[in-house]
């Protein structure tokens, strides 16, 4: 409930700011928002990476998936 209670100051904040300061600050939300979104990207890749390595990833045609999928 403390991240709610944060995240509404934040919002009443923000809609207490001036037309450019509240630009401003979506610029750099989205900026952040897209760091976030690489990172999260670069860690899935990362681990998909593992997994090949380790051998745990199933290779094979759509075919192949599709036959996987009926034997479950």
């Amino acid at each position: 409930e403390m991240e709610s209670i944060t995240l509404n100051k934040i919002i009443e904040d923000f809609s207490n700011l001036p037309l450019d300061d509240k630009e401003y600050a979506l610029e750099i939300i989205t900026k952040h928002l897209i760091e976030s979104r690489r990172e999260a990207i670069a860690q899935r890749a990362e681990e998909a990476m593992a997994n090949l390595k380790e051998g745990t990833v199933k290779k094979g045609t759509v075919q192949d998936l599709y036959r996987d999928l009926e034997n479950d």
